[in-house]
């Protein structure tokens, strides 16, 4: 009998490290094929168009992330960006405010619908699914108004190289994106609110039984979601130089995907921030090398949404086998 099992358990350790490395070994892959099939992919025009096209959804992302690991999601990002946008863009008018004015003022407006979305959930106990969707709906609704229905513009330069800007030929975007990156990364691994974030989402109630506020940890979850949801507001609005109201469909449904492709569990619990970078980065190189590809949108949409079913199969068979 122990022989049995000492032969099986090298095949379960080996099948282990292939799932947990088998993402970066896929967008190694990708890279290669894309710099063959594509001429200038790998050039440096393309590479940094590629950092300012993955930049604003995979800082989305990482809130994204948390929520997931935290046990819940959230599907209100893409509505927040559009709302704390224009709320920027209408602070960023030339000669009214400083800089740093309209981007407090958007981080402020993804705090507070993170706040709503974290207390609802959390203090009154209704689903996240629900409860953020019903925040994306209601925002879409107020963002309207906000702006009647139309752009925002005139914004100032300096609000404009913001999220438009580069320095030393690299956008500024790409820095900002590294910034981020790095906080999130600390905060998930080098902190126990960020081990806190683990435990309640593999078990909320043994984690609360433990001693840990559990309703305080998903709503300073839901509440850094918001933050870095309303920051990416205003960098989208610098971007395109108007905050629009439109803005951000679908970047909640992009930033899940780009989690649980890197290896984010949607049963929460399990995944690494490093992991959200590089399913992000994939669907960009994706969508990048196939438009260079001359390959039609639909065909990339066929694309994309196989990879995700795939990445949400595997994540639930690797459950299951538990």
């Amino acid at each position: 009998m122990k022989s049995n099992i000492k032969a099986i358990n090298p095949g379960k350790k080996k099948n282990a490290v292939i799932k947990q490395y088998a993402i970066y070994i896929v967008f190694a892959i990708l890279c290669v094929v894309m710099v063959i099939a594509a001429p200038g992919f790998a050039s440096f025009i393309n590479v940094m168009n590629i950092l300012k096209q993955v930049a604003i959804v995979t800082v989305i992302a990482f809130g994204s992330s948390m929520v997931l690991i935290s046990g819940e999601i959230d599907l209100s990002p893409g509505a927040v960006c559009a709302f704390s946008g224009c709320v920027a863009a209408s602070l960023a008018h030339p000669g009214e405010f400083p800089l740093f004015v309209p981007i407090v003022m958007s981080v402020a407006v993804g705090v507070l619908c993170g706040f709503g979305n974290g207390f609802l959930t959390a203090k009154a106990r209704v689903p996240s699914f629900i409860v953020t969707l019903g925040t994306a709906t209601a925002l879409r609704g107020i963002t309207l108004l906000y702006t009647n229905g139309a752009p925002i513009s005139n914004l100032s330069e300096q609000f404009k190289f913001f999220g438009g800007g580069s320095i030393l030929g690299v956008p500024l975007l790409g820095f900002i994106l590294i910034g981020v990156f790095l906080v999130m990364f600390y905060i998930m691994e080098k902190t126990k609110f960020g081990r806190h974030v683990y435990a309640v989402g593999g078990n909320e109630k043994a984690t609360f039984l433990s001693g840990i506020n559990t309703q305080k940890i998903k709503i300073i979850v839901f509440m850094i979601a918001g933050l870095l949801a309303g920051f990416s507001g205003a960098l989208l609005a610098s971007r395109v130089n108007a905050g629009s109201p439109i803005a951000g469909r679908g970047y909640e449904l992009d930033a899940i995907a780009a989690a649980v492709i890197g290896g984010i569990s949607i049963s929460g619990g399990v995944g690494k921030i490093y992991g959200t970078l590089v399913g992000a980065l994939l669907l960009t190189v994706i969508t990048n090398g196939l438009d260079m590809l001359g390959v039609s949108s639909y065909y990339q949409d066929i694309i994309s949404g196989v990879i995700i079913i795939a990445a949400v199969y595997m994540d639930v068979r690797g459950k299951r086998n538990k």
